[in-house]
């Protein structure tokens, strides 16, 4: 019997060559067969609960006809962690951080993490020392709560997310509110009321969001076809003494105002002070609007009318980016734009 047949070799392969090693598969080629993003596939691997059934699935029979294995390094280095986030906040007096900390807190312990809360103040030495940290490796990422981005030795994306303001690096994931929309909504609540001469005091220029509350105010004046008067607007550091500081330079400039949106409710608050000592009645006289929902405000007499942010919801949702971009730095940068609502209280009034 011939063994012609049992000799025969693969047409242009050595008889003495070496076999090929099968190409590695990776978590981009994974997702993009599935039809669905890296995380998706970085989740269904490490956390399959919170996954849909036929979501995962539909990746694991990707998986397995693709024979795809995670690099056991790769995922060494990953794990290797010290399990501690650090969030820096500029100012911890200030009671909007405190329900934005608290959701970041929530997911961090619900996912074995620790927080590490520093306060910057808004030092840049300060800032900096935080971010060393993560480049020593004694923290795996931050989130920051003000718009610049630390300056971070680190090879590949940075483990970093922005929460309530945003930055114009679009490789930095930011979760935050449309404040141009928001303050234009609750001028324009005001204008609806009657109020044609209203007042606003704005947060400090540098901040992103101060700058989009402001341009929400100019927005819903032009609409309302009214006239801005420079002398009506005062500029504050979101502490109440600020908010008292600019109804007393409106008082003395003598230019009449029935209404004032401030940028925060702490500067809100102060304002109704200012206004409450003068012998001027909230809202009889001015209607006042804060921003942000602070718990305080629903105590304040009367009751202060402001804009709410989902300040839980943005921590929340600024930690699951931080750990999504952990656990697979491939993830794509997001920009989350969450929804902000008026709460309608005591404080406004018609004109």
């Amino acid at each position: 019997m011939s063994s012609e047949g049992g000799k025969r070799k693969k047409k242009g392969v050595p008889p003495n060559a070496a076999a090929q090693p099968v190409r590695v598969r990776t978590v981009k080629e994974i997702a993009a067969i599935a039809n669905v993003s890296v995380a998706t596939v970085s989740r269904a691997l490490q956390r399959p609960e919170i996954v849909s059934e036929e979501t995962r699935r539909r990746i694991h029979e990707v998986v397995k006809r693709l024979g795809y294995t995670p690099n056991a390094l790769a995922r060494n280095l990953r794990t290797a962690r010290t399990r501690l986030i650090v969030a820096l906040v500029p100012d911890i007096s200030n009671p909007f951080f405190s329900e934005v900390i608290r959701g970041i807190e929530q997911v961090a312990y619900e996912t074995g993490y620790s927080v590490l809360l520093g306060e910057t103040q808004s030092d840049l030495v300060r800032e900096q020392a935080y971010a060393d940290m993560v480049a020593a490796r004694q923290a795996d990422g931050i989130v920051t709560m003000f718009h610049r981005i630390p300056n971070i030795p680190f090879e590949g994306r940075l483990p970093v997310v922005n929460a309530c303001e945003y930055v114009k690096d679009s490789a930095i994931s930011s979760v935050y509110i449309d404040n141009v929309a928001a303050a234009t909504n609750a001028v324009n609540y005001l204008v609806t009321l009657g109020h044609r001469e209203i007042a606003f005091i704005a947060g400090p220029a540098s901040s992103p969001i101060c700058v989009d509350r402001e341009q929400g105010y100019h927005l819903a004046l032009e609409r309302a076809g009214l006239t801005f008067n420079p002398a009506l607007t005062a500029v504050g550091d979101f502490s109440i003494e600020a908010g008292e500081r600019a109804i007393e330079l409106f008082l003395s400039q003598g230019h009449p105002f029935s209404a004032v949106f401030c940028s925060n409710d702490e500067m809100a608050i102060g304002a109704m002070r200012a206004l409450i000592s003068r012998g001027l009645r909230v809202p009889e006289d001015v209607s006042i609007v804060g921003f942000d929902d602070i718990r305080f405000s629903r105590y304040t007499s009367p009751s202060l009318t402001t804009v709410a942010q989902p300040k839980n919801a943005l921590g929340r949702e600024a930690m699951t980016m931080l750990i999504e971009l952990l656990n697979d730095p491939e993830v794509p940068p997001r920009k989350r734009v969450l929804s902000a609502e008026l709460v309608v209280r005591g404080s406004t009034g018609p004109r």
